[in-house]
Order: C-alpha cells, then sequence, then structure tokens
C-alpha cells in the first residue's frame, strides 16, 4: 500500500468520521440544559473551550449543530438529529464502560501468586498482610513450589504473580529483582565443622555429602553453579523447612537462605560455617508472562516488595 493509500484509507476510519465521547456528551448537555456556558459548566470546562469543541464536531460532520444567541443555545435540525445518535452512543459507552468496570471488579477480587519455598516462607506473609491491608477485599491463593514450578505456573496462566529465587530467569518470563540473599553453609553446633578455624574451601565442600534441596529449586542451582555441578547430595528434600529440620537433627551440613536460619543461628542451634573461596550470592526476583506487566492487586504487591 502507498503512503498516500495508507494515509486515505487512516482518514476513512470511524475514528476521524465520528466525534470523540467528550463531544457528544457536550451536545447532549447543550440539548439539555439550553446553554452552552451551562453545558461548559455541568462538564467543567471553559466556554471557549466548549464553542472550541462544538465547532470541531461541525467541521467534522460537515453541518451546524448550534444556533448561538444572545438569548442561549438553540440545536439545528441537523443537530437535533444528531443529539439523538449521540445519546445512543453515549448510552452504549455506559454500558461498556459498566461492563469493564465488572471485569476489573472481577480480576481484583482474587489474587493467585506462585512462590519458590524460601521467599513463600519468609517474605511473602509481611507481604500479603500488608496487601490486605490495601485490598480487604481480594482473596489471595499461594502456591508454593520450586522456581520451575513457579514458571510453569504462569506459563500455565494458573498464577498471576511470581517469584523466584536462582540465578537465571525462566523464559517466557519477564523479572524484576526485589531482594538479594546469600546461601550460607550450616552444620548442627556438634558437627566437626562447627570447630572448624579456618574456612571451609569449596573442594571440600563439593566433596562432602550435603542434605539439599532438589533440583528445579532456586537453592541448589546456585549451589550447582558455584560448585561446577558437583555438589553431593546426602539427602533432597522438597522444603526449605524439611532441609533445615534436618541440618539441626545433626544428619549432616545443609546449605540454606540466611533468611531461613537466624532465628536457629541466633539460638544456636545451627552454626554458619565460613567459605573460603565460593560465592553463594543470588537475586530475588518477581516474574509474571513476557509481555504481560502485572495489574490491579498483581501489580499493587509487586510495589509492595520493592518499597
Amino acid at each position: 500500500m502507498t503512503q498516500a493509500a495508507e494515509g486515505q484509507f487512516r482518514a476513512g476510519t470511524l475514528a476521524h468520521r465520528v466525534p470523540d465521547l467528550g463531544g457528544l456528551e457536550l451536545l447532549l448537555a447543550v440539548a439539555r440544559l439550553g446553554s452552552l456556558g451551562g453545558a461548559a459548566r455541568e462538564l467543567g470546562i471553559t466556554q471557549p473551550a466548549a464553542s472550541s469543541r462544538i465547532r470541531s464536531m461541525e467541521r467534522q460532520l460537515g453541518v451546524a449543530l448550534v444556533d448561538r444567541s444572545p438569548r442561549g443555545s438553540r440545536l439545528t435540525d441537523a443537530g437535533a438529529l444528531v443529539t439523538d445518535w449521540a445519546r445512543r452512543i453515549v448510552e452504549a459507552a455506559e454500558a461498556f464502560d459498566a461492563g469493564a468496570q465488572a471485569l476489573r471488579d472481577r480480576r481484583d477480587s482474587r489474587l493467585r501468586v506462585a512462590a519458590s519455598m524460601t521467599i513463600a516462607e519468609y517474605l511473602l506473609p509481611g507481604w500479603l498482610l500488608a496487601l490486605r491491608a490495601q485490598r480487604p477485599d481480594t482473596a489471595v491463593s499461594l502456591l508454593a513450589g520450586n522456581s520451575a514450578a513457579v514458571a510453569e505456573r504462569l506459563l500455565a496462566d494458573e498464577a498471576d504473580l511470581g517469584f523466584v529465587e536462582g540465578l537465571t530467569v525462566p523464559t517466557g518470563l519477564d523479572s524484576v529483582v526485589i531482594a538479594h540473599d546469600n546461601l550460607i553453609v550450616v552444620t548442627a553446633p556438634g558437627h566437626l565443622w562447627s570447630r572448624r578455624r579456618r574456612p571451609l574451601e569449596g573442594s571440600e565442600l563439593a566433596a562432602t555429602p550435603l542434605i539439599l534441596r532438589e533440583k528445579g529449586s532456586g537453592t541448589r542451582q546456585v549451589l550447582d553453579a558455584a560448585l561446577g555441578g558437583l555438589a553431593r547430595p546426602l539427602i533432597e528434600l522438597s522444603s526449605t523447612t524439611a532441609v533445615k529440620a534436618a541440618a539441626v537433627s545433626g544428619a549432616g551440613p545443609a546449605v540454606l537462605s540466611e533468611l531461613a536460619v537466624g532465628e536457629e543461628l541466633s539460638m544456636r542451634r545451627l552454626v554458619s560455617i565460613p567459605l573460603a573461596d565460593v560465592t553463594l550470592a543470588r537475586d530475588l526476583r518477581a516474574v509474571w508472562p513476557t509481555g504481560h506487566r502485572p495489574v490491579g492487586p498483581a501489580r499493587d504487591l509487586l510495589a509492595l516488595t520493592r518499597g
């Protein structure tokens, strides 16, 4: 299509031939009040702006709509006919607006969140309490799993917003960093490592069977990347709480988020083992399907995580 033909096509669309809703509402107000000034005041605009809008509609339609005189404003015969049509358009727009509001109300009545285990257990409760204060009528459901499961939920439209912990963003998702976290090595106080006088080498960590999260979790992803995939599982468990309980019982060393073990460290139920040459830092991210920025309650929850 040539540029000239394309311009002619655009000029022929309804958006170019039919006045906008603001103009039609103004015309209806003039018909009802018999005064351009009164219609302007009712719609919260100046009289010059109202006059300009009427003139613009007249040019667009090619007919005179309003006769202006010192005694007021009166519709022309063409203006009366256009006003009848305008009333139907405005009524249809009101129905459209009511339907759209109903959709927003239905959307805002629920929020489905999918979160990896550490975030679900140690960060989300506070965020959700704050969200409840803002949106007491929104019902929230939480699906907790590993980072891979969170991605699956979002891509299957089973969640509105997700949270993951790892080194990469799952394919098909957009993200934003909401916090930073470190993984640490912990043992029960009676473990041999608790009496070490020098930091633990990465090679020794890789050679030691550990209590680990399952593959697919953000925690395991970070550890495998740091150790070149050489981490040896003593036990693989599907939740942070289970890993922590096994470590406290003395089953063996574990790698856990600092967020998860603050109380256990302060109560000396677990001991943190310094590392010499291994960095176990990670980003915590909010995620959503690519191109679908969170709206409604999901947008509000995302704002709370970054407050």
